[in-house]
């Protein structure tokens, strides 16, 4: 099989070999066994194998092991700007680690891939005031996985049920909900695109607590969804 990937991360092995996880346009999401090689002569060189890169990489999808081993590897594109910019950066390694595990267990999807590649495309070329970004990468993300919350009930004072992903008007039978203050937030992060995101100014405080409260949801509606390592470190540049 042959597809264009973006590496998500990479992680030792062996003295010789890593293991890449790749989310790929054909298959999804795919970890990779590779043989660390920096050789011209090599057929694939390991070092191509960079997170926020986008590959194009071919592998027998017939082979019965878990971990995939590529044929072929070469260099599509990569994100000059996000590597180069520290927030950006930051942002950029946030949101793979999330993505590593939100879309884990995710069918190949070519509309989900086509969202993931092109929301880093347009912050490798957004010059300024894209700190929203993986507030709005990470709410728009739900559509795809199936649990997109609502704004539709929404009135002042109400409340929103992070469970069923929607506003009631009294506080619901458990403890998994916003109460009015940070459920007024929940409309506004709703109406936000990147095309519009820089008239949303939010302050550090409420964007920290907003990312919060996303991630809360994410492990409502994922199970098992880990602490990310990258989260604490955004949180203090937001």
């Amino acid at each position: 099989m042959k597809s264009r990937a973006l590496v998500f991360r990479r992680s030792p092995y062996s003295d010789d070999k890593m293991i890449v996880s790749l989310f790929t346009e054909q298959a999804g999401l795919v970890d990779m066994m590779v043989r660390r090689s920096a050789s011209k002569r090599a057929r694939v060189r390991s070092n191509v194998f960079q997170p926020l890169t986008m590959l194009e990489v071919e592998w027998n999808e017939h082979s019965q092991s878990a971990l995939k081993v590529p044929q072929q590897a070469a260099v599509v594109m990569t994100y000059p700007s996000v590597l180069g910019d520290y927030h950006k950066l930051m942002i950029g390694l946030f949101v793979l680690e999330f993505l590593c595990h939100a879309v884990r267990n995710e069918p190949a999807s070519e509309a989900l891939f086509h969202y993931i590649a092109g929301s880093i495309e347009w912050l490798d070329t957004c010059e300024r005031d894209f700190a929203n970004f993986h507030l709005v990468f990470l709410l728009r993300l739900t559509r795809f996985l199936g649990f997109m919350p609502s704004a539709e009930g929404y009135a002042e004072g109400a409340y929103f049920d992070l469970r069923a992903g929607a506003f009631t008007s009294a506080p619901p039978l458990h403890s998994d909900f916003l109460a009015p203050g940070d459920a007024a937030l929940v409309p506004l992060l709703l109406r936000m695109k990147y095309a519009n995101m820089r008239l949303f100014r939010l302050t550090g405080r409420n964007r920290s607590r907003l990312l919060e409260q996303i991630v809360q949801y994410y492990r409502l509606h994922l199970p098992g969804f880990p602490e990310l390592q990258t989260l604490k470190v955004l949180q203090q540049l937001v």
